[in-house]
């Protein structure tokens, strides 16, 4: 795992990271998978890639993608004016869980959120991933709040 590399995701990316996303029993009921992503990943990519505040990263052993997840850098007047960073679409290639590349890509986006100035790092979780929430938990993060999503 020495070779494990971190960086901004490319448009080459956008297949292997729909794969990603679709690599587990949540996914696999939410993603479109095919051989070509579908336009509107290609839109989204798109829409991030164009925006400042989100950062849609991979991890990447050699050539291949085996990681991604989103971050995005929110302004707010709370606690002082402190920016946040959101962690979302977490994912390892299910064939490289279990060897702490999930710790280490967690080390790498809190130190972006750092750099980028945020007071606060939060994520969002299914309540149905318990092995995540042990997780995030052993990372340092609390469970403090409650959220609620409304699909539209």
């Amino acid at each position: 795992m020495r070779n494990i590399h971190f960086r901004k995701a490319e448009p080459r990316d956008l297949a292997a990271i729909v794969a990603l996303l679709a690599d587990d029993p949540l996914g696999a009921q939410r993603e479109i998978q095919s051989e070509m992503p579908d336009t509107a990943y290609e839109a989204a990519f798109a829409a991030i890639d164009a925006d400042p505040n989100q950062l849609l990263a991979v991890a990447v052993d050699g050539e291949e993608v085996v990681g991604t997840l989103q971050l995005t850098f929110i302004p707010g007047l709370s606690r002082g004016g402190a920016w946040r960073g959101q962690i979302e679409a977490v994912r390892v290639a299910s064939g490289r869980r279990g060897e702490g590349l999930g710790h280490r890509m967690f080390e790498w986006a809190i130190a972006e959120c750092r750099a980028r100035g945020c007071r606060l790092v939060q994520l969002t979780t299914d309540k149905s991933r318990p092995d995540a929430h042990r997780f995030y938990e052993d990372l340092g993060f609390v469970a403090s709040h409650v959220g609620y999503k409304l699909s539209l």
